[in-house]
């Protein structure tokens, strides 16, 4: 017979462990376990720009993005379709390079970077915020300026 103890909700033990969230939720993990973010940044980038553009589906980087960011481009994406419906332009695949990637990593498991994107009529720059999240990258923020 197994005895199973018990404590009140209300007690300090009881509310002291992990929240829900915590144990259950994405894990950090340390850069040591993560690969060379660098691949991982332009190929973001590259669909980020596709994405934006209309030729590609923005649920191709949905597992490499948090939800918040999902989110966040799902409304630039909306808007970008209305902008090219207004303007009666029909979707087409972006010509572009991916120029220099310049990384930084203000902390164990984080790097931010800016990708420089060249296209024909103007010269962009992709910021983006990686975290080492259950053993693997995921982008905590993406932003085209």
């Amino acid at each position: 017979m197994r005895t199973v103890l018990t404590l009140p909700a209300d007690t300090p033990e009881a509310t002291a462990g992990y929240q829900s969230d915590e144990f259950f939720g994405h894990q950090p993990a340390p850069r040591s376990t993560l690969p060379n973010p660098t691949p991982l940044l332009e190929n973001l980038t590259r669909c980020e720009i596709e994405i934006l553009a209309g030729a590609r589906d923005l649920e191709q980087i949905s597992r490499w993005v948090t939800d918040d960011v999902y989110r966040h481009l799902l409304k630039r994406v909306v808007l970008s379709a209305r902008a090219r419906q207004a303007k009666g332009q029909p979707i087409a695949r972006p010509a572009f390079s991916i120029g220099s990637t310049v990384l930084c990593e203000p902390r164990d498991g984080v790097v931010e970077a800016v990708v420089i994107v060249r296209g024909r009529a103007r010269t962009r720059a992709v910021a983006l915020r990686l975290e080492g999240m259950d053993k693997r990258w995921r982008a905590t923020a993406i932003n085209v300026l």
